[in-house]
């Protein structure tokens, strides 16, 4: 009697690999395999199921690599199901300082003059990388001219709570809309003027930076105030930046002195032997859309690409001149949450998205 052919239907584990080593990274360049993105493979017969491993939460890509991953892998032969689990590990830049406790990036934003969008530009970033499941800090380092509590609904003469322990002080910043908040205006009434001198501009934020109990967050957003004063001159030296959002509009004025802001992380870097990478350009009233459609560049075109070009870094966004991103700034409800799939949600997304994706990419390049 002839021996009994048994066939073997299971899926092949190795198979499985060499089809996801068609997958890559679009910003590391390389196989999501070689990258060591699979993480937890599994085979039952001819059901495959594994993870991916992102390198922060805010990939814009990650719905198009999933659907590529699957599409791959039911190809190998017996495989009659995949299950996929989207999940993400945020990369921290590696820096020889020690960082803020908790934090594992630390992202400034920053502009060259006043009245080009930033505090607008931070706060919906901040948001928008919370809308993609990071989670965020926002630290108002705008000593001078806080407006971040009023950008998100914070009431005049809310405070945060705080205590010593040992010795030591400990402040907990406030949460609002998921996002952990920290300001100089919770400390102060909003009509009463801050008339400080440089130490005690550097002693405030180097307290924020110190004090504060952020808990784990996968980045911080640092509002600084404009131009290259003592806010920027302490932060750079005592806070190891994962690297700095440029904030510029279209003219030409602009672009000069956001020119010079953007060489003050290049040489304060150098001076105290650490690299603060500019991650790339965001830029503001890019344009007015008429009711009919038709675009008015109110300020001119092509500022923020000039900037972008002049330091070799992504043009991250152009942000349009619209009277929602106004109005929810003045009411305490910026737009990212009053309307994050409008266009303009849009773009902070995709600003988002950017951002991450640089440092994420630094961060495997510096062997995180």
């Amino acid at each position: 009697m002839a021996d009994e052919i048994i066939e073997d239907d299971s899926v092949d584990k190795d198979a499985v690999l060499r089809a996801l080593h068609h997958v890559q990274d679009p910003d590391l360049g390389r196989s999501i395999v070689e990258l060591d993105f699979i993480k937890n493979l599994r085979v039952c017969g001819g059901n495959v199921a594994f993870d991916i491993e992102l390198t922060t939460p805010a990939c814009p890509v990650k719905e198009q690599m999933e659907e590529q991953a699957r599409d791959l892998v039911m190809q190998v032969e017996n495989v009659q199901n995949v299950a996929i689990n989207m999940t993400s590990r945020t990369r921290q830049v590696v820096d020889i300082r020690g960082g803020i406790p908790g934090v594992k990036n630390a992202v400034a934003v920053a502009a060259g003059k006043g009245g080009v969008g930033k505090s607008t530009t931070a706060v919906n970033l901040a948001l928008a990388l919370i809308e993609s499941g990071a989670k965020v800090g926002l630290l108002d380092a705008d000593i001078h001219g806080p407006s971040i509590p009023i950008m998100l609904g914070i009431a005049d003469g809310e405070q945060p709570d705080g205590e010593e322990v040992d010795g030591v002080q400990r402040i907990y910043p406030l949460d609002r809309f998921g996002l952990k908040l920290m300001s100089v205006g919770f400390l102060t009434q909003r009509d009463n003027p801050i008339i400080w001198r440089g130490p005690m501009i550097g002693k405030m934020l180097t307290t924020f930076l110190s004090s504060v109990i952020w808990g784990d967050l996968d980045y911080l957003i640092i509002d600084l105030p404009p131009g290259t004063g003592d806010v920027q001159l302490t932060l750079i030296q005592n806070t190891p930046l994962s690297g700095a959002v440029i904030v510029t509009t279209p003219e030409a004025v602009a672009g000069e002195d956001v020119i010079r802001a953007g060489k003050m992380f290049e040489k304060m870097g150098q001076s105290i032997g650490a690299h603060v990478p500019i991650l790339g350009v965001v830029e503001n009233m890019s344009w007015f859309e008429a009711p009919n459609g038709e675009r008015h560049y109110l300020f001119g075109e092509g500022g923020g690409a000039r900037i972008a070009g002049t330091f070799g870094v992504p043009l991250l966004g152009q942000v349009p001149r619209e009277m929602g991103i106004t109005q929810g700034g003045d009411s305490g409800i910026p737009i990212m949450l009053s309307a994050p799939h409008s266009p303009v949600g849009a773009v902070y997304q995709e600003i988002a998205g950017g951002v991450a994706r640089r440092i994420a990419t630094l961060a495997m390049e510096s062997g995180a």
